[in-house]
């Protein structure tokens, strides 16, 4: 066994793909391909599920995903206290559902870099599902996911607690709603709406606030950067976390605003999350970090009242 057959099979994990690893690693897909079935003799089991849309851990290659990734990174250690100084360097994928992308994800990613400048970076938006079900493969060290309050946590799955806010009304500041100090359902119900895709929390969320009624226009959109984008274009109202709007970009540079919704209570929980393993890669475990402690900063600056102006 040598280890770079293990780093292989990390790859098409990591990637979902015998040819997009192929061409990460420089390799030929049928060298890869030979390589990986290699181990797979040697190991005596199938440690992927090879089919067309790409390849996935098996579920005995998920069980021994764990010591893969123990066994690469004590090599990593032996190489470090070696004094090798160009060992290979380590990417954390980090699956998101865009909420909170721009206020939170971009400085963590920009502290994570400046402390660790050769482990790559790479961010993902997908649906709450797929971020799950690639956590659990092994595609993704950590997951950004929004939950409602009393929303189940997966099992096999470790989370920890972002940030906590409540639903905002997402506005441009000529709007009507913006001269309102809160925004009723009735009011939404009289403007076209930006509304989520099913599999998005808020779309779960607009459903049950609006208890079957509709509003006057709606359109539909995946994910909260694409909402906030038209809202800024002059397209409708959207809603989403309080922690997705306050420091965006677009609401710093006063393109949008938003309001809070009248008489609701409902909370919305940013999670990180991660596989739980016996090994967990050093740098995701440092990313984590950053993560947590970016968030108590900015957890301090948001509120649901109606901002100045």
């Amino acid at each position: 066994m040598r280890t770079e057959q293990l780093e292989y099979i990390a790859a098409v994990t990591r990637l979902g793909s015998l040819r997009r690893a192929a061409e990460e690693l420089r390799l030929s897909q049928p060298a890869l391909s030979e390589t990986v079935r290699n181990l797979e003799r040697e190991l005596g089991v199938d440690l992927l599920e090879r089919k067309r849309t790409g390849a996935t851990m098996s579920a005995e290659g998920r069980e021994l995903l764990p010591h893969i990734v123990g066994v690469l990174e004590a090599v990593d250690r032996l190489r470090a206290a070696a004094g090798e100084q160009h060992r290979v360097s380590r990417m954390v994928r980090v699956g998101t559902v865009n909420a909170a992308t721009v206020p939170l994800l971009i400085p963590v990613v920009r502290e994570f870099r400046a402390a660790h400048p050769v482990t790559q970076v790479e961010v993902v938006a997908a649906q709450q599902t797929q971020i799950h079900q690639a956590l659990s493969e092994g595609g993704f060290d950590l997951g950004l996911v929004n939950h409602l309050e009393g929303d189940d946590v997966p099992a096999g799955v470790e989370s920890t607690q972002l940030l906590h806010g409540r639903p905002v009304v997402c506005v441009r500041p000529d709007s009507p709603l913006a001269s309102r100090a809160a925004v009723t359902v009735d009011d939404l119900l009289e403007q076209p709406l930006i509304a989520m895709r099913s599999g998005y929390v808020m779309h779960r969320y607009v459903h049950r606030l609006l208890g079957g009624r509709s509003p006057s226009f709606s359109y539909s959109t995946d994910g909260a950067e694409m909402g906030k984008l038209m809202v800024a274009e002059g397209l409708g109202a959207t809603l989403l976390p309080d922690f997705s709007v306050v420091g965006d970009p677009l609401e710093r540079l006063g393109a949008l605003t938003y309001r809070p919704l009248a008489g609701d209570t409902t909370r919305v929980l940013l999670m990180l999350q991660r596989r739980r393993a016996e090994s967990v890669p050093q740098a995701a475990r440092n990313l984590h970090t950053v993560f947590v402690r970016r968030a108590r900063d900015l957890a301090g600056t948001l509120t649901v009242d109606a901002p100045a102006g």
